[in-house]
């Protein structure tokens, strides 16, 4: 357990900066009185500091402290790989998920599908469509393509949730890397019902193949976003 403390230390903390307890541009507790708080040693504390570095959350600066640069207003993460609900779990307004489908195709009528994730014709693929909501307006839709294979045991109640968090404490599978492209496009007939009131009828679709620890692509994410409430974040730092 002891080896594993700086990670539940990083993860509360990272809780709470997200969740606005220490907000943009004010400084951490001292390392003192992190250390008291947490009942651990310093070199313990300073891992996870560092890892709240490393994630954008805060900036050590010599001689002051610990200062927050995390943005909540950037929801999106560009750079990371994270599910929409550990996403919405940080949100001070969180979106509420409606899932409008779950049902089973064929790889054959799906050929950009087919091709990602290397399947046959007649391999069957879950398709899955949810609907990201604040209050009555839709700003999201999310369509997901699964590979059955890979993923057994897709229903609505899973899609309700979060489906890594099935796919890794459930499945035991290892989520490993995607790769991602960013577009505008004109929206369809079925995009414009889900939405309602689209004005002017174009999305920000934020395209990702995802893939296993075992190199399998087992899932595509066609992220599709109200421009009026598009914004994606890649955090950077030039190092000498």
């Amino acid at each position: 357990m002891s080896e594993k403390k700086y990670q539940v230390i990083y993860e509360q903390l990272k809780q709470e900066i997200r969740q606005g307890a220490h907000p943009q541009g004010q400084l951490l507790p001292s390392e003192m009185e992190l250390c008291q708080r947490f009942e651990t040693s310093r070199e313990t504390l300073r891992k996870s500091l560092q890892l709240l570095q490393n994630d954008a959350y805060i900036q050590k600066i010599r001689g002051k402290g610990s200062i927050i640069i995390y943005d909540p207003s950037l929801n999106f993460e560009l750079a990371n790989l994270t599910s929409f609900q550990e996403i919405n779990h940080g949100l001070s307004q969180p979106y509420q998920t409606v899932v409008a489908l779950v049902e089973k195709i064929k790889a054959k009528d799906y050929p950009q599908v087919k091709n990602a994730l290397q399947l046959r014709d007649f391999d069957p693929i879950i398709r899955v469509i949810r609907l990201r909501k604040k209050g009555d307006q839709v700003n999201i839709v999310d369509i997901d393509f699964f590979n059955p294979q890979l993923i057994p045991g897709l229903t609505r109640e899973v899609a309700q949730g979060s489906i890594y968090r099935y796919i890794e404490e459930d499945l035991g599978l290892v989520i490993s890397h995607s790769a991602k492209t960013i577009t505008f496009q004109p929206a369809n007939s079925s995009l414009t019902d889900y939405f309602q009131n689209l004005d002017p009828a174009y999305v920000a679709l934020v395209e990702a193949t995802v893939f296993l620890g075992d190199g399998q692509p087992f899932q595509l994410n066609q992220s599709h976003h109200r421009p009026s409430s598009f914004k994606f974040t890649n955090f950077s730092r030039r190092h000498p």
